[in-house]
């Protein structure tokens, strides 16, 4: 058992520098794409609003779903109380 123990330390530490190269190179050729066509401010400011009442819709989802699963979760008599 103990020679597993550096196992999760590479893994993670390889998916964190590996997403991390993903992540730069994506953000890299968005930039670069805008860069390219410097006259769609309309479509990003509609872009940016569909963003966010897609992101508030889904904190409201959220809010919700933890309302339903606590009212649930006293209808059924659990304990929910914190030690």
């Amino acid at each position: 058992m103990m020679d597993m123990e550096w196992f999760p330390v590479v893994f993670f530490t390889f998916k964190v520098v590996a997403l991390s190269i993903g992540m730069f190179f994506a953000v890299k050729w968005h930039y670069d794409q805008g860069k390219k066509h410097p006259d769609r401010k309309k479509e990003m400011r509609a872009v940016m609003g569909t963003g966010a009442r897609v992101a508030v819709l889904f904190v409201l989802l959220v809010v919700i779903l933890g309302f339903v699963t606590y009212l649930l979760a006293t209808k059924l008599g659990l304990d929910l109380r914190l030690p």
